[in-house]
């Protein structure tokens, strides 16, 4: 597979063929839950001379089955990229990825507007879960790492570091959940002492819908977009695939009117789709049977602590499980997999002293893009067809076109920079916040905000961050 030497030299020239254990054997570590965090974990770690095995609950994907997975469709942004191109398989993936450039908008009506996501040259890509994850279990196995399928985790002995499976009981020197919301590793510890546990489900939950190609395969819609159709208090997404499809979400209440619940029909959810999503309906044959056959799922925020309990270490959404909004739940696991790594490297592969600081380090971040996903729901569905949220956008591309080091947009800094912490970008993006209110607060914006004084904007930012 591409991007691997015979060395085992990653691209960054890092080889982790000498990255054995500190003690001089080989670790012997559990992972539960061959998901995306759990199968690229597992490549770190087996890259580093570990003896690791992963037991997952589903049937291997691999050998089609229809259950597999979620077909629905992830982006797959610049911390998550780091991480691939750390074991050598990022520039793969790029190739049966999408580029999105930036929010198509769909109004009402059917007219378009398209609101870039950062500078020239920067997007986020559309990629397929089921896809992707199979790229990496192949990778972990063709390390060395074992996946064990049909393996449902019912306890995990936190003392003596043991994993029962479906299969019986077995001894690691290390277990790490990385078995998703709703991990069994995590049901485990939230049963033991001093365990802090919390989960909100948001009043929406989601539904899958599919745009065909069109002719020959041609896309429909723009292919180099996330399209919108942001109608305040819902929403529906569609993400581009190669085939010239798009996969559609449709982002609804619960309760209430309109809901889930009042659309219950068949003939009330066409009606309702055909008023609320006219230039979509035309473009998809099958909504029906999709309405009627596709699961209609909750979204939930799980937070966490500790991480640790004893040689288990929770990861990815095991710890931190958070709302969709930002691209970013998929591109934070991956990140804890590099920082992880780092840890090990920096810490001479010494667990003891990596598990605690992994926690400490990662909780004040994930707990912030947490937030910053829940922020986000409301700015897609609400915002972005907005005049005054579209001109503070444009007020912002100017500051960071000027000042590119000085004022980076809160959503640049998320996406695009892997060097800014999550935590570091929501305290600056709250400074920022608070300064375009009050630049937005001026009566004649509209008219001469061109004429701003953005040199004086961007001094306010740094007296708020020096104080």
């Amino acid at each position: 597979m591409e991007g691997f030497s015979d060395q085992n030299v990653s691209p960054q020239g890092q080889d982790f063929s000498r990255q054995t254990t500190r003690r001089g054997r080989t670790t012997r570590i559990a992972i539960v839950g061959a998901g995306l965090v759990g199968s690229l974990l597992a490549i770190y770690l087996a890259k580093r001379g570990n003896n690791v095995s992963l037991f997952e609950r589903r049937k291997d994907m691999r050998k089609g089955n229809a259950d597999a997975g979620r077909s629905i469709n992830l982006a797959l942004s610049t911390r998550g990229l780091r991480a691939l191109d750390e074991v050598g398989i990022a520039d793969q993936l790029k190739k049966v990825a999408i580029p999105m450039n930036g929010r198509m908008m769909h109004d009402i009506h059917g007219n378009l507007s398209f609101l870039p996501y950062g500078k020239e040259g920067q997007y986020i890509n559309s990629i397929s879960r089921s896809n992707l994850n199979i790229v990496l279990m192949d990778e972990a196995e063709r390390n060395g790492a074992t996946i064990f399928f049909e393996e449902r985790c019912s306890n995990v002995d936190f003392q003596n570091t043991q994993l029962t499976t479906t299969s019986g009981t077995k001894s690691f020197d290390l277990i790490i959940g990385a078995d998703g919301a709703y991990s069994a590793v995590r049901w485990a510890m939230q049963i033991t002492d001093r365990f802090n546990f919390s989960q909100h489900y948001i009043d929406h939950g989601y539904k899958e819908f599919h745009i065909p190609p069109g002719a020959n395969g041609q896309f429909r819609l723009e292919k180099n977009a996330l399209h919108i159709w942001p109608r305040e208090s819902f929403m529906m997404i569609a993400l581009p695939n190669p085939d010239g499809s798009f996969t559609c979400t449709l982002f609804f209440p619960f309760e209430g009117e309109p809901s889930f619940a009042s659309l219950s029909s068949k003939e009330k959810f066409k009606s309702f789709f055909q008023q609320t999503f006219p230039d979509a309906i035309a473009l998809m044959p099958g909504l029906l049977e999709d309405f009627e056959t596709n699961p209609t799922s909750s979204l939930v925020t799980v937070k966490c602590f500790p991480w640790v309990k004893n040689k288990t270490l929770l990861i990815g959404d095991a710890a931190h499980g958070i709302v969709p909004f930002y691209g970013q739940g998929m591109n934070a696991g991956f990140e804890d997999c590099r920082i992880l790594n780092e840890l090990l490297s920096k810490h001479n592969d010494d667990w003891d002293a990596v598990l605690p600081a992994f926690q400490h380090l990662r909780k004040p971040d994930t707990d912030a893009i947490a937030q910053l996903a829940l922020d986000n729901f409301i700015e897609m569905r609400d915002l972005v067809a907005d005049a005054d949220f579209l001109l503070r956008k444009k007020i912002e591309a100017r500051l960071h076109q000027l000042y590119p080091d000085k004022w980076i947009p809160l959503y640049s800094m998320v996406t695009f920079n892997d060097q800014i912490r999550y935590s570091e970008a929501y305290a600056k993006g709250q400074k920022q916040k608070k300064i375009m209110d009050e630049v937005m607060k001026r009566s004649d914006i509209f008219e001469n905000w061109e004429k701003l004084d953005f040199a004086a904007i961007v001094r306010q930012v740094e007296i708020g961050i020096g104080n």
